[in-house]
């Protein structure tokens, strides 16, 4: 068992050990997405409610975070994680927090289902400070965020979880732009959907590590159903789709032109895609390219925000 994996004496605190079970670190991207959203909406001329903004990047966090556990809980119980012998800790094969006895199934699921319940007052609170599209926006997020790991739809087991999530972090964009500017705009639809799709690429990059695992527990994931030797040039034809989706965006003028900023994350991309082509079928040397695709969503995000953000003095 590797050290840095989650043991009850290591988690004597109940604070700390629920709050663990989260995967805070894999949050940031709901952060950036958020960002992205308030972003455009500034760049657009709308002033920024501080208090609104607050609360959305706020329970999208939480949204987030119970999602996580949630998929945690059904994985428990599809035994995908405890069939995890290839993992590579702590990007693939679940936060272990259940298989090594730190949480029980119950507690994983009151956690879960708390966090993803908690987020509702405050849609209705933001809906009723905003518009009535907050509350579909949101309905949506939380659907999402259920039906990718939970019966009957169990969309990851479907081969469909990077559709799920690219349309889950287009909604973190869309109802943080959607919660300022209190209607529709295409202009948080086009920015995010590169940031959308690089956030599916660290799904589907993980769905590597995890190939034996799901495919012996029924998770017909996107690389079960390829196999490795096919998912390895569709991960890279899904991340050159993703940049390809900036590129026209910026020639059309459908975002700023200082949006092309975005591209610089190509090169974490980049370096992605060499070591998923090379170690594909090694599981154990693709912690760069993992940590290579986090990057690169996280940065994509930020550069787009700030460039939309400086693009409002153009």
């Amino acid at each position: 068992m590797p050290p840095t994996e989650p043991l009850p004496d290591r988690l004597a605190n109940p604070w700390a050990k629920y709050f663990l079970a989260t995967r805070p670190a894999f949050l940031s991207v709901t952060f950036v997405g958020s960002l992205m959203g308030l972003a455009t909406a500034f760049a657009d001329g709308v002033p920024t409610d501080f208090l609104k903004a607050g609360l959305t990047v706020f329970f999208a966090l939480v949204a987030h975070a119970g999602a996580n556990v949630v998929n945690d809980y059904y994985d428990a119980l599809n035994g995908s994680d405890a069939a995890n012998e290839e993992r590579i800790f702590p990007f693939t094969g679940g936060s272990r927090f259940i298989q090594n006895g730190v949480l029980s199934l119950n507690q994983t699921r009151w956690l879960g289902f708390a966090l993803l319940i908690s987020v509702i007052p405050a849609g209705l609170w933001l809906t009723a400070h905003s518009a009535g599209g907050v509350f579909v926006i949101g309905l949506t997020g939380l659907l999402v965020a259920w039906a990718y790991s939970a019966p009957p739809l169990r969309l990851m087991t479907r081969g469909m979880g990077e559709v799920a999530i690219v349309a889950g972090w287009l909604m973190v964009v869309v109802g943080s732009d959607y919660v300022q500017r209190g209607t529709f705009s295409m202009l948080p639809l086009v920015a995010g959907v590169p940031f959308a799709m690089l956030v599916a690429a660290i799904l589907f990059l993980n769905q590597f590590p995890d190939r034996l695992a799901d495919s012996r527990s029924g998770k017909h994931t996107l690389v079960v159903r390829l196999g490795t030797r096919v998912a390895r040039l569709a991960y890279v034809a899904w991340v050159a789709g993703a940049y390809s989706w900036l590129l026209a965006s910026v020639i059309a003028q459908a975002v700023p032109s200082l949006g092309a900023a975005g591209f610089l994350a190509g090169l974490l991309s980049l370096k992605a895609c060499q070591e998923v082509v090379k170690n594909g079928d090694h599981p154990a040397r693709l912690t760069p390219a993992i940590k290579a695709t986090i990057a690169a969503a996280n940065l994509y995000g930020l550069l787009m925000a700030i460039a939309l953000v400086c693009s409002i003095s153009k």
